[in-house]
């Protein structure tokens, strides 16, 4: 990525001002505009309910005909996955790093339980005890990556929101006159 390369010349700390009088530079390139962040939004939630409900039809009819029943289920499952889905994305950023970490854990894992539970051959108890390791290791990942990505307030690193890193003159003592 050429554009997250350094340029000589223009050192810098990410958000952070150059020289007096200029602007931060960003922490990350923005590849793509607004525009595109906002449409990956909405349609993304909806493309995945379609995948999941496809993939849940056809477990539910396991190798037999289509009917319409078996279409209804399909299409009612990724209906209510894709409002799921993009819930959870909205009201997730708006959480602390537990609570975010713990309901995107809860819709893994009861997503992947609901999925899971359409073959004949699974049980309850072991639907149960899957999505309960796939919720475990999907809060693990999530709320290490917020961990790792937020200060102790909650912003993200690099945002410009919350304490600051302190300058060279800030960490130095003053030299005796």
């Amino acid at each position: 990525m050429v554009q997250a390369a350094p340029t000589p010349g223009r050192p810098g700390v990410p958000d952070r001002p150059t020289a007096p009088g200029t602007r931060p530079e960003p922490a990350t390139p923005h590849v793509f505009g607004e525009r595109a962040h906002t449409l990956t939004k909405r349609v993304l939630p909806v493309v995945l309910g379609l995948v999941y409900g496809y993939w849940a039809a056809a477990m539910n009819r396991d190798g037999g005909p289509i009917t319409g029943w078996n279409l209804l289920f399909g299409f009612g499952t990724a209906f209510v996955f894709a409002a799921l889905c993009l819930a959870v994305a909205t009201v997730a950023p708006r959480l602390r790093r537990e609570p975010y970490a713990l309901l995107w854990a809860t819709f893994a894992g009861c997503a992947f339980g609901f999925l899971y539970n359409q073959a004949p051959q699974h049980t309850v108890l072991r639907s149960t005890l899957m999505s309960l390791g796939i919720a475990a290791a999907v809060f693990a990942v999530t709320f290490y990556h917020y961990y790792a990505h937020e200060d102790e307030e909650g912003h993200p690193l690099g945002s410009g929101v919350g304490p600051r890193p302190p300058t060279p003159q800030e960490i130095s003592p003053p030299r005796p006159r």
